[in-house]
């Protein structure tokens, strides 16, 4: 269980025989045990608003991947979920072009974000206007894996070819997967119904409180 100690300014995963305190820039449980004091049970999802809102937090970011032929539904989702990570101070990244990686961007930077736009061109004015960010790679489409290995879970909406080889990229770099609406059937990826359900995901993830172990997108 999580639990935030305010007066500490600690965040705690509590055991029955346990009180461990996450470091903000290594990402990582700390070994030290310590009393959990007056402390209160904390979503993790919130708790990751919590973390990146510290000022000594190291900030590793999610991306948000999916197709430019987007449907209405699939900006929707992702404008939400953008939003969301906005809100959350949470880092982060797409492809930077159209479609789902548009509808991130805007609803990450309407709420307060810097989305950052991972480009398969050699300039970085190919952004959409959304992308506070943009960093031209020059790579093409080899640009999904940069993608993939810079996050440390992935969220796929709908999605094509494209999609698909971002999933598989992050599957084999130990990344986290989420598929939503209808998202590629990849073996590895965690389907979830909603953005809610998507962000408790990656903030477990964060937390490795998912059968996950060390610091988040090392694969371990």
């Amino acid at each position: 269980m999580l639990s935030l100690c305010p007066d500490r300014d600690l965040l705690l995963r509590t055991g029955p025989e346990t009180c461990l305190p996450f470091d903000p820039w290594r990402l990582t449980w700390r070994d030290a045990a310590v009393l959990p004091g007056a402390a209160a049970p904390i979503a993790p999802a919130a708790a990751m608003g919590w973390l990146f809102a510290r000022s000594d937090a190291r900030r590793v970011p999610v991306a948000v991947i999916g197709p430019k032929a987007a449907t209405d539904r699939h900006r929707a989702v992702a404008e939400e979920l953008g939003a969301a990570i906005g809100r959350l101070r949470l880092p982060l990244i797409t492809g930077g072009r159209g479609g789902v990686m548009e509808a991130a961007s805007r609803g990450c930077l309407a709420a307060g974000g810097q989305p950052i736009g991972i480009l398969p061109d050699d300039e970085w004015q190919t952004a959409n206007d959304f992308v506070a960010i943009p960093l031209a790679t020059g790579l093409g489409p080899a640009r999904n894996a940069v993608i993939a290995r810079a996050a440390f879970a992935l969220v796929a909406i709908g999605g094509e070819y494209g999609t698909l080889s971002e999933m598989a990229f992050g599957l084999h770099f130990g990344r986290l997967v989420v598929a939503l609406e209808n998202a590629p059937e990849v073996a590895g990826a965690r389907r979830c119904d909603s953005v809610e359900e998507a962000l408790d995901a990656v903030a477990r993830r964060l937390f490795a409180l998912d059968g996950s172990a060390g610091t988040p997108g090392t694969g371990a």
